[in-house]
């Protein structure tokens, strides 16, 4: 495939053959980034599990400490008390059978995050197809279905993410954005690699972390040396 000229300068300054320790990995990635607006940086992790076994999935979530740079917008699917909850915190949209039917009829996906109250399930399970695939399905794990909807709206806008495998064993998480800096990035970096590192499942044996990369938006792929995580 061909790259233009501001890809092809970035992937230069790159040495393919290195891993860098993140730091330095995440101030070269700043340094190259040359788009017109503010990039993405995100965290690619492959690990040694296989993700077909129910014993082996790695899936949570984690605050990261200096947010993704990104307004994030919160549906919570609640009633009575949870709802007023949930509206004072702050979230978007708050509703229950209005909001599936919302979403079924009119094809509308204007957010970011689903939370969920417990009872709540059971009316919004026939959305599993439509929101599972997009990776918006409330979760327990991820601490989007929870009865403390206040809580889990506050978290979600100050910045929590969701991490889990994909088909192939690799995770994508975005990490902010290049207009943080080297320092914000590597914070938020050690923050989600810490949590990946401890959600480790018990069942696997032999090497957790294959590979990781950070990248931005428009940049081209930097590896990073996991020497000094647990493995």
């Amino acid at each position: 495939m061909k790259r233009g000229k501001k890809y092809t300068a970035a992937a230069s300054a790159v040495d393919k053959s290195k891993l860098y320790e993140s730091a330095e990995a995440l101030g070269l990635v700043c340094e190259i980034a040359k788009a017109k607006f503010d990039e993405t940086v995100e965290l690619h992790v492959r690990l040694g599990v296989d993700s077909r076994h129910a014993d082996q999935q790695v899936r949570g979530a984690v605050v990261l400490p200096n947010g993704t740079g990104k307004t994030i917008r919160t549906l919570v699917f609640a009633r009575g008390d949870r709802a007023e909850q949930a509206q004072a915190a702050g979230a978007d949209y708050v509703g229950a059978e209005d909001l599936v039917q919302k979403i079924t009829g009119e094809n509308w996906f204007e957010f970011d995050v689903v939370i969920a109250t417990p009872d709540m399930m059971g009316v919004i399970g026939r959305l599993g197809k439509v929101l599972g695939p997009k990776g918006l399905m409330p979760s327990p794990k991820a601490g989007t279905v929870t009865m403390d909807v206040a809580r889990a709206v506050s978290e979600a806008k100050a910045g929590k993410i969701e991490y889990r495998l994909d088909k192939t064993n690799i995770i994508h998480c975005p990490i902010g954005k290049v207009s943080f800096g080297k320092e914000k990035l590597s914070e938020n970096f050690d923050a989600l690699m810490g949590a990946i590192v401890k959600a480790r499942p018990a069942a696997l044996k032999g090497q957790y972390i294959k590979s990781c990369s950070v990248t931005s938006t428009m940049g081209p792929g930097i590896r990073v040396n996991t020497a000094r995580l647990a493995n």
